[in-house]
């Protein structure tokens, strides 16, 4: 479906110079589209960012506060007079920060420079739930049954919500990514979870508005990207799946979402284009449905309802791109300066299957704490493009993940013919990646992309919780990792090979160590074995094994019939 009006007017001046209101991969991701287009760019960044590649990557630079993002990136007359202050003629707010922000929004238009985003009157009116929800079901927008009203006592939200029917969902009304919510499934509890979701949601938005939804059962969360030029063209450019999720944060996205039929993607698309129209919306947007998966593997085509339309450039973009062959940072900056959209929606078409998985520092055995500390180690797919994937990083080995801002380390995308070919191609890239000094979820997304429900489509937003510790436990060591860490610490895996490594005129000496890994305390014991192999001994097991540099910290190791290719990085107090 698309919506036309009438033939567009000449399109403003393109865009010159653009600032980029943000940071970490979305600034480097921005920076390469322009400089691609012939657009000069202009990082900003806090004292803590000095060094980080956004900034190194850009035409020009602008220091703008200390680390916190309170006192710099959310600092919107800050980031003006960086652009008064270089001659930018647009800015471009990435996501997150104050992408979402009308009065930013129209003080940038206020200062005579091009917003690289919707309106300020289309990001109110989906700013708030409730109202927004009002305003979907005004326009013919499926929305979750449910009170979205304006009365917030405790007693009247009960009463609605028996009404509704158990279990129900408690939501701020202002916000997202899963704060402020509860699921409630006994009404006894409801006071409780009422209470907790309105504390969250001051905290986190300074608003403790709330509404009450019907819970969906085996939820899936599928949404939509639109994109509206000001001439009253609106496309949609296919549905992603995002059902893969932990903390109600997503973890795992792709597209086309799998199990979808063409009677479900029609409605679900027509009815995020009737959403964005019906805020008059401009440049890249995205409308979220929550699914209801029982109905949707049974072919039903009526079971999806509006959550929420977020009014800028998505963290999970680079799949649609993937699929449809469009630049969408390249079309906003079009749109911005005021040209019509580069195609229609027939000219639209999918091409393959495409997933991302998101590299965060955090610790899933520790609920996904966010973790931080320095990138001792940061090996991601050199061969990338030749194995059909797609980096964006926004830090560098030996730069160093701060608790100020997302702890995302990098994105990995993998584009393929069927979505079959694309885990394959993913699995392949996160097992060819390595990190060290900091956790990270690697192993979890190892173990993610290879779930047999996740590899079958099987998915819904409970998933990871369900699966518990068989996907976030600490990997349990074993007697080759400690052999191989315990030769690295002590020196021997350099001269592995050497015939007479460790020789001793009285008989073969020994290395003895005691290292820590997932918590457990081992004992190892080295020596040289027969032709150049190291033998070890630990509580695990006897291990001998040869090993063989091959650079860049990767080592080929060969233990009986197995052959392997490790990752192995020595810092200053850890061996990963």
């Amino acid at each position: 479906m698309q919506a036309i009006g009438d033939e567009p007017e000449t399109a403003g001046p393109m865009i010159r110079k653009l600032l980029v209101a943000n940071r970490g991969e979305i600034a480097l991701r921005i920076a390469r589209t322009a400089r691609r287009m012939g657009i000069a760019t202009v990082a900003v960044h806090s004292e803590a960012d000095t060094a980080a590649p956004h900034v190194r990557h850009a035409d020009e630079a602008v220091l703008i506060g200390p680390a916190a993002a309170s006192e710099s990136y959310l600092r919107g007359a800050h980031l003006l007079e960086a652009a008064a202050q270089t001659g930018a003629d647009a800015i471009h707010p990435g996501y997150g920060f104050l992408s979402e922000n009308p009065e930013f929004a129209e003080a940038v238009a206020a200062a005579g420079r091009i917003w690289v985003g919707p309106p300020a009157s289309a990001i109110r009116a989906m700013g708030l739930k409730d109202a927004a929800k009002r305003l979907m079901e005004e326009a013919g927008v499926p929305v979750t049954p449910g009170y979205h009203g304006a009365e917030q006592d405790p007693a009247f939200l009960a009463e609605r919500a028996a009404e509704i029917g158990f279990p129900v969902l408690v939501k701020a009304s202002a916000g997202g990514g899963g704060k402020g919510m509860r699921r409630v499934d006994d009404p006894r509890d409801f006071e409780e979870a009422l209470a907790r979701a309105r504390s969250e949601a001051a905290a986190s938005f300074g608003d403790d508005r709330v509404l009450v939804e019907r819970f969906v059962l085996n939820p899936r969360h599928i949404e939509v990207q639109v994109f509206a030029d000001r001439h009253g063209r609106i496309v949609h450019l296919y549905e992603r799946d995002c059902s893969a999720q932990r903390r109600h944060q997503k973890v795992i996205e792709e597209a086309p979402a799998p199990g979808m039929t063409e009677a479900l993607r029609s409605a679900m698309c027509e009815a995020a284009i009737r959403a964005a129209a019906a805020v008059h919306y401009e440049g890249a947007g995205t409308v979220e449905f929550i699914v209801d998966g029982l109905a949707m593997a049974q072919g039903r085509a009526d079971c999806f309802f509006f959550m929420e339309m977020n009014t800028r450039l998505q963290v999970e973009h680079p799949v649609s791109e993937a699929v449809t062959g469009v630049d969408l940072v390249e079309w906003q900056l079009r749109v911005a300066a005021g040209e019509p959209l580069p195609r229609s929606q027939t000219e639209i078409a999918l091409s393959g299957h495409a997933v991302e998985a998101r590299i965060y520092a955090e610790d899933p055995a520790r609920d996904f704490m966010p973790a931080t500390g320095r990138l001792e180690a940061l090996r991601l797919p050199a061969d990338a493009p030749a194995l059909g994937i797609r980096v964006d990083s926004g830090v560098a080995e030996g730069g160093t993940v701060t608790p100020h801002y997302d702890p995302m380390i990098a994105k990995l995308i993998a584009h393929a013919p069927d979505r079959e070919a694309a885990f394959a191609r993913l699995a392949e890239a996160l097992a060819g990646s390595h990190i060290a000094g900091l956790e990270s979820n690697l192993a979890f997304l190892d173990r993610l992309v290879v779930d047999a429900d996740m590899r079958e489509g099987r998915i819904d937003t409970g998933l990871i919780g369900r699966r518990g510790e068989g996907l976030t436990g600490e990997p349990a060591a074993e007697a080759l990792e400690l052999a191989l860490a315990g030769a690295a610490i002590a020196g021997l895996l350099a001269r592995a090979g050497e015939a007479l490594t460790g020789w001793r005129a009285w008989g073969r000496g020994w290395s003895r160590l005691r290292l820590m890994a997932g918590g457990a305390v081992h004992d190892v014991a080295l020596a040289p074995g027969a032709a150049g192999a190291l033998e070890a001994e630990t509580a695990l097991g006897t291990v001998v094994f040869r090993a063989h540099a091959l650079g860049a910290a990767r080592w080929q190791v060969q233990t009986g019939a197995e052959s392997l290719v490790v990752h192995l990085h020595t810092g200053s107090d850890t061996a990963g």
